[in-house]
């Protein structure tokens, strides 16, 4: 008898069982879900193994029978469905993030239309390697300058003017490497676990360090999750009336940058409870998994590990751009599922014609 078709078999049985005891509430709850193109519920849901892009072993069965575990109403670990919040990063964990970070192309677009208008940012720092195109300035900016160069460049501008500049940016620009739109770039074995997830009940998240105003254009087209479900970095704005209308205005201020100990606060702030499942890939995201992982009964904290210079990008330690260090001791000495792109990725992007 073959034992893998056995053993596949008998995991899509219990992944029926489990979608069939929760379907009630999750149908509601993926009601405020499924508006838009939903790309991973189409390419997913009918299809036998919810995890086609995985490769078997490793770090998807670890995903699989947690899964099972908090959806088991007659099991010890059962968790209801109010209290499946699962949190992803979308920087390195949903998307691509090299050979910078996306949002900050679309920064150094808006900065360079506008620098005619402020002479003073060529001697200005962060301004100053925006307008002189210095790769090296730019490759190792992190979040407090990208944020900085977001605040002065979008300052005065209500939130739907920024909305239809961003929308528009992102619709058409293409990635470097890839030549393909940034919304191409997404991980398509990411794509079809937050698609698993929401069939068994949980409501996903991201809470990432890029801007919110930034991600919410595209996270309900792209990754099937609501505006409100996405919780990021900000600028301060103020509420007005123009022209009889009323209007939110971004202020050149930051508001809080949603980065490594912000994380947690704003979950604690945003959705009032401690994820049952975190991933993340960089530092960054150490203080969301120790968050999600402290608390009581089963979790589940994954790192995405960029092993992968042939099909992505291999980089930890040393990378200025989602740097890998601590997180990844803290992975190993915690027990927590570092999912290596190389060998548990079976392909990683949709478009590619070969895994």
């Amino acid at each position: 008898m073959n034992y893998r078709f056995c053993r596949q078999a008998l995991r899509i049985v219990v992944i029926a069982t489990c979608v069939a005891m929760t379907m009630g509430c999750t149908q509601r709850q993926d009601a405020g879900e499924s508006g838009g193109t939903r790309t991973a519920e189409r390419a997913t849901t009918a299809a036998a193994d919810p995890l086609p892009s995985w490769r078997d072993d490793g770090a998807q069965r670890t995903i699989v029978e947690f899964v099972q575990r908090v959806t088991d109403a007659h099991g010890p670990n059962f968790v209801p469905v109010s209290e499946r919040i699962a949190t992803f990063d979308n920087d390195g964990t949903l998307w691509a993030e090299q050979p910078a970070y996306f949002q900050l192309a679309f920064v150094l677009d808006r900065v360079r239309t506008m620098a005619p208008e402020h002479p003073e940012w060529k001697t200005t720092p962060p301004f100053q390697a925006v307008i002189e195109n210095d790769r090296a300035a730019l490759a190792s900016m992190g979040m407090p300058e990208l944020m900085k160069l977001i605040a002065a460049s979008h300052s005065g501008m209500t939130t739907e003017e920024y909305a239809g500049f961003a929308t528009a940016w992102i619709d058409t620009a293409t990635h470097p490497r890839f030549r393909h739109r940034y919304t191409e770039c997404v991980y398509q074995p990411m794509l079809e676990l937050l698609a698993y997830l929401r069939a068994n009940g949980f409501k996903t998240f991201i809470v990432s360090g890029g801007g919110v105003d930034f991600m919410r254009t595209f996270s309900q087209s792209t990754y099937g999750i609501p505006t409100e479900q996405v919780i990021g970095s900000s600028v301060k704005t103020k509420f007005e009336m123009q022209d009889g209308k009323s209007v939110l205005v971004k202020l050149p201020e930051i508001n809080s940058i949603d980065d490594k100990e912000g994380k947690p606060v704003n979950i604690g702030l945003h959705i009032g409870r401690r994820p049952l499942l975190a991933f993340g890939n960089s530092d960054g995201d150490l203080p969301m998994l120790e968050y999600a992982s402290d608390g009581s009964g089963p979790r589940l904290a994954l790192i995405l590990h960029h092993d992968d210079a042939d099909r992505e990008w291999a980089y930890d330690r040393d990378s200025h751009v989602g740097r890998l260090d601590r997180g990844l001791d803290e992975a190993r000495a915690r027990g927590w599922t570092v999912v290596s792109m190389k060998n548990d990725f079976e392909r990683v992007f949709a478009f590619q014609t070969t895994p």
